[in-house]
């Protein structure tokens, strides 16, 4: 399943991991490794935040996902089903079945 990693850095140990060097070697590992099919980093409500959208075949999965994160950084991991338009129209008829 598609899933969007909402990863959120705490200010602190962003500060410490962007001054010591670690932060752009984690991230560039990571990425390296989890091989998520789109990544993008930003700002939200004054942390620093990354999406990174992955497939996970099974909810097993999950900890080799998110507990790198929760490590390096302390951050909070949020990890949210989503869809492409291709998934989207596959699934409107089934639901349009539903209301009907």
């Amino acid at each position: 399943m598609r899933m969007m990693l909402k990863i959120t850095v705490p200010t602190v140990e962003g500060n410490k991991a962007l001054k010591d060097g670690s932060m752009g070697k984690f991230i560039e590992h990571s990425l390296s490794e989890l091989k998520p099919e789109a990544a993008y980093f930003t700002a939200d409500k004054g942390q620093r935040t990354a999406y990174l959208f992955v497939d996970i075949k099974d909810s097993s999965e999950m900890p080799y996902y998110g507990e790198r994160f929760f490590l390096a950084f302390n951050a909070a991991v949020e990890f949210v089903p989503v869809m492409n338009a291709e998934e989207l129209q596959k699934g409107l008829p089934r639901a349009l079945a539903g209301i009907g």
